[in-house]
């Protein structure tokens, strides 16, 4: 697509990144949050223009895990016209955990 895909997130992955940012407020400071939006800005452009840019999570044969930093991964899966964002995991809990 010349404009890239659209980027749609679930209910899941929006409260994860809720609680993500909620973490990094209490525990980080202002330089490594905007470092980290950043990333999470840089990366989802790069889903929306090339969706099979990252690797197949492994967990689902239709989901992709985009790491943002080493201790947040992104999952989502590309529906004809869209990008469906399942998950904004933290590394840093069980990955049994993971739900999308």
């Amino acid at each position: 697509m010349e404009n890239g895909y659209k980027i749609l997130w679930t209910e899941n992955a929006l409260y994860e990144l809720k609680e993500t940012i909620i973490y990094m407020e209490k525990n980080w400071n202002e330089k490594v949050i905007q470092k980290f939006a950043n990333k999470l800005d840089n990366t989802l452009e790069l889903i929306s223009r090339n969706p099979e840019l990252y690797p197949v999570s492994g967990r689902k044969k239709d989901v992709r895990r985009a790491v943002i930093m080493k201790v947040n991964c992104l999952y989502y899966r590309k529906k004809k016209h869209t990008i469906e964002i399942l998950s904004f995991f933290s590394n840093r809990q069980n990955p049994e955990s993971l739900n999308f």
